[in-house]
């Protein structure tokens, strides 16, 4: 009888403990979301929206769980936004003087030339006002569109107008180069200033005008890894990407050029 009871209780023993593990199995949290993956914050000039933007889906593609997200604009503000305390891991800029807004104030260190950008004059497809040259841009009958000075790609045409001793007065300034070639696609300017690569973007929505002077206003587009990136590991590894031949092949096929 002893033996009995003591079996039973051994029995009820182990009862008890496998139902406490089957109650702690079936009633755990989740895993969350945040908790499983990872998020990289790229900044970057609004000329590279779709060339990043497929170097950010290859990116995700061999970094299981990480999420990359853009924030693409005028290189003039996303480095003030940089240096305002906006989180982000990566810096693209479409000028060197934009990047260098980054690095004097300590965010950044080395930034190194990964791509080059020509202007072209980019027209309707139909070019009503029949612009072919950049002096046909100072006939006061053809409406201009330029980006403001301040940003990269109205520093270029600054450049390019100044090697060739001409003026223009635009009918509007824009804030990036996106914006600036819009106003052509909707036919509210005749030509306008914009990057050679915005013009291949456009799907043939504009034609684009090579010109001489554009060799005089090239420019070199600088990347880092910022020092206060929330993913310093992922920020590192992007800009490794984008300096690779992968990333060489996708910038080139866009009508980037080698630095």
């Amino acid at each position: 009888m002893l033996g009995r009871l003591c079996l039973v209780a051994v029995l009820a023993s182990v009862l008890s403990v496998a139902a406490c593990g089957s109650s702690s199995s079936d009633t755990a949290a989740p895993v969350s979301s945040a908790a499983a993956g990872k998020s990289l914050t790229v900044f970057a000039a609004a000329s590279l929206t779709e060339t990043f933007t497929e170097l950010g889906k290859q990116f995700e593609s061999t970094h299981s769980g990480t999420k990359v997200t853009f924030n693409f604009g005028s290189s003039a503000t996303l480095a003030q936004q940089i240096t305002q305390g906006a989180p982000a891991d990566v810096f693209a800029a479409a000028s060197p003087a934009t990047m260098k807004t980054v690095t004097d104030a300590g965010l950044a260190s080395a930034p190194t030339v990964f791509v080059k950008n020509t202007l072209q004059i980019a027209v309707p497809e139909d070019n009503p006002a029949k612009v072919e040259s950049l002096k046909d841009l100072t006939d006061p009958k053809v409406k201009i569109a330029l980006c403001a000075e301040q940003v990269p790609c109205g520093a270029a045409a600054v450049k390019a107008l100044d090697a060739a001793g001409l003026k223009v007065t635009p009918v509007t300034l824009e804030q990036d180069v996106k914006a600036t070639l819009t106003k052509v696609q909707l036919g509210e300017v005749d030509a306008a200033l914009v990057y050679r690569t915005d013009v291949i973007a456009s799907g043939g929505k504009v034609r684009g005008i090579d010109f001489p002077e554009a060799a005089q206003a090239v420019n070199d587009y600088p990347i880092a890894a910022l020092a206060t990136a929330p993913a310093p590991d992922l920020a590192e590894q992007f800009v490794d990407l984008v300096l690779s031949q992968q990333g060489r092949d996708v910038l080139t096929k866009a009508g980037f050029q080698a630095p």
